[in-house]
């Protein structure tokens, strides 16, 4: 395996998690401490950055954290380091520890925190609760000659074009004639200067994402044997699949709200709960969503969720959500602790497809600040 760096680590990072998924405006993701530029041999993923999780770091070797929860929530004023968040991150930089925050992106991203949630809680056929992002669809047209088109129709699949649903490398093709004169000064793959040429062509289509738009045009361009290739660009009404906050999903079989309850303490790890609802009810469809999620208690409703998972619930919102006949269990804002397992794997196993050479530790201190006696 080659040596890598810092840079590449994150672009690796958001190649599944980009900072264009975040949810919140003005969400403060991205490098917060230190360069990416320096080797990087060792990666700490962490909910929190905080003084025992940076000692964590030294003591591991690491050269980066990756953490959920941006250790610079609101701009400085100053960084003075008589301070507490000062002396954090006074040992940062003298460590020579970067560290990446990934927010909202990685709770809309698939396979982010709201994944791992429904994952941990055994929700089956689950889908997005709160919809924030959907993306610009074109259709790209191209014609080749009959026998360059498995070739094309391969290269434009590496580039991700032909992606729809649970379903890659989608084409549809329509065989014809191509006409064509070259003039003075061209060099054809295909005829002579001069003459009128007839070819049989091919004409192949593909959807294409807006973000990988200019990509895949420069494989087409790049593989295609003309000097001249004839391709449209058509934009769609339809969109890519809708990405965003939350997930709702139904349990394989039905439990009571206490029942549930009890499987949610289990599944997530946690000493107590807090319930609103009828305890001996019967419950199957659950929407979660990791951290605060007071916003969305009528979004949870109008998808038809008996119950609702989030954490931080304020009372007046549980006495709103009691209102409208939604059943809440709350387990903690804590419980976004799933993501650094789920994306300590998901990072390995995505260096080791690209050979490189970075180990990651999934952070084994815990940042609940509140205790059950």
């Amino acid at each position: 395996m080659k040596k890598t760096n810092g840079q590449e680590i994150i672009q690796l990072f958001e190649s599944w998690s980009p900072k264009k998924l975040a949810a919140m405006d003005n969400d403060p993701i991205g490098l917060h401490v230190g360069n990416l530029n320096k080797p990087v041999t060792k990666v700490l993923v962490t909910l929190d950055v905080n003084d025992v999780v940076v000692d964590e770091a030294i003591a591991a070797g690491c050269e980066l954290i990756i953490a959920h929860h941006p250790p610079i929530f609101r701009k400085l004023s100053t960084l003075r380091t008589d301070t507490p968040q000062g002396q954090l991150f006074e040992k940062l930089i003298k460590n020579d520890i970067a560290v990446y925050a990934a927010h909202t992106n990685l709770d809309v991203a698939e396979g982010g925190v709201n994944d791992l949630l429904a994952e941990a809680l055994g929700l089956q056929n689950y889908e997005v609760l709160v919809p924030t992002y959907s993306e610009e669809m074109f259709k790209l047209a191209v014609f080749v000659p009959v026998e360059h088109a498995d070739q094309l129709r391969e290269t434009l699949a590496k580039a991700g074009a032909g992606q729809i649903g649970n379903y890659d490398s989608c084409s549809y093709t329509l065989q014809g004639e191509g006409r064509f004169r070259a003039l003075a000064g061209a060099t054809p793959y295909t005829g002579e200067v001069g003459e009128l040429h007839v070819e049989q062509e091919v004409k192949i289509e593909v959807v294409v994402p807006k973000s990988i738009k200019s990509k895949v045009l420069r494989a087409m361009l790049n593989s295609h044997p003309y000097e001249e290739p004839a391709y449209d660009v058509i934009p769609l009404d339809t969109t890519a699949k809708e990405m965003g906050l939350g997930r709702i999903g139904k349990l394989p079989s039905s439990m009571t709200l206490k029942q549930f309850a009890e499987h949610v303490k289990v599944s997530l790890q946690v000493p107590a709960v807090r319930v609103v609802g009828d305890l001996s009810s019967t419950v199957s469809k659950i929407a979660v969503l990791g951290g605060d999620g007071n916003k969305y208690i009528h979004a949870a409703k109008r998808a038809g969720a008996d119950v609702y998972v989030t954490g931080d619930m304020y009372f007046h919102v549980a006495q709103d959500a009691e209102a409208i006949g939604l059943q809440i269990v709350d387990p903690g804002h804590h419980v976004e602790s799933v993501m650094k397992v789920g994306v300590a794997n998901k990072m390995q196993n995505l260096c080791q497809l690209q050979k490189l050479n970075c180990e990651f530790i999934p952070s084994k201190i815990s940042t609940e600040p509140f205790q059950f006696v």
